[in-house]
């Protein structure tokens, strides 16, 4: 496979250092783990070239080579493709980052019974990104669930994706959520802590347990109830980012989000619906009523601070305006 290829000589400065950490200081746009996978190579006296070990003191003189892989073929992805019934709705864009309002019903990155349909389509069809974050999620940082619309933050270079990777981790950023939910609760906000992890019964499934998994938190803010439909809209703020977390915090203490086909509950409730409006449109939708609303955080790269909100997208606005009937 074709490379780019870097070459270096020590300097009396470097004598000493670790092969690994002096190809760190001398390639700041790469991660040492990235350099890893690189081929290293120090030339000899006949020309040939020994392939040398990143544990190596280096001493002044010392030459070596570093092959580059080409940056990745995105042919896999960069086909004709746009989002259905529905133009790219940019938030945000500059030369490191693109801020989208992702539709409900569409995938984030390829997979399983997704291999074209994607977010990432859609953004590569307008814009390159990271080239980092794997074959078939380039610059993906975060994930919604295909069945959740909002705010989705990518990394346009590989050096944001590299600080907002820190940024998630490290929760240093602002996240809220609303969601539509069965249930009317008799307080007005709620703090919600337990650990998530995998289901024992179901792979496919999260679940909150009580020994292991990772720990998660919620906090929920009461916006609507209407009693008469028993049915609530909850604005939810992440502390932590768990796979599947507020749909399985809020269904785990008996607010499951309405329409959700996997913690919803929403067959068991359809007996006491009695606004038929309400029941045809449970019916007619299967992906949970949730919307990422708003993304606050630092800008990778200039570390400004920015705010990215959405508005509700129309099924929830058709939601809404059944509830207020």
């Amino acid at each position: 496979m074709a490379a780019e290829i870097r070459n270096f000589i020590v300097t009396e400065d470097d004598t000493g250092m670790r092969l690994d950490k002096f190809l760190a200081v001398q390639m700041p746009d790469f991660s040492r783990t990235e350099i890893q996978k690189f081929e290293i190579k120090k030339p000899t006296v006949d020309s040939r070239q020994l392939t040398v070990k990143l544990s190596e003191k280096i001493k002044p003189g010392d030459e070596f080579s570093v092959a580059i892989p080409v940056k990745q073929d995105k042919s896999l992805l960069s086909t004709d493709y746009c989002l259905p019934n529905t133009d790219l709705e940019i938030l945000f864009e500059d030369n490191d980052i693109i801020v989208v309002n992702k539709p409900r019903g569409i995938a984030m990155y390829p997979g399983a019974g997704n291999e074209t349909d994607t977010l990432v389509h859609a953004v590569l069809t307008h814009t390159t990104l990271a080239d980092i974050g794997g074959d078939t999620r380039p610059g993906v940082v975060h994930r919604l669930d295909k069945g959740t619309s909002g705010v989705v933050i990518l990394a346009k270079t590989d050096a944001a994706y590299r600080e907002l990777v820190k940024t998630f981790a490290a929760h240093d950023l602002v996240r809220k959520y609303v969601a539509f939910v069965w249930g009317v609760p008799n307080w007005e906000s709620a703090d919600i802590s337990g650990n998530i992890g995998r289901s024992t019964h179901n792979r496919q499934k999260m679940t909150m347990v009580k020994v292991g998994g990772k720990e998660a938190h919620t906090s929920v803010v009461v916006l609507n109830a209407w009693s008469r439909n028993g049915v609530s809209e909850f604005r939810c703020t992440l502390g932590t980012g768990r796979t599947h977390q507020i749909r399985v915090h809020l269904s785990a203490h008996g607010f499951p989000v309405l329409c959700d086909p996997t913690y919803g509950r929403g067959s068991t409730r359809f007996g006491s619906v009695k606004n038929p409006e309400l029941l045809e449109f449970i019916k007619t939708h299967n992906m949970q009523m949730l919307h990422a609303e708003l993304l606050e955080l630092s800008h990778p790269i200039t570390g400004e601070k920015m705010k990215f909100k959405s508005k509700l997208p129309d099924d929830m606005l058709e939601l809404k305006e059944i509830l207020d009937l």
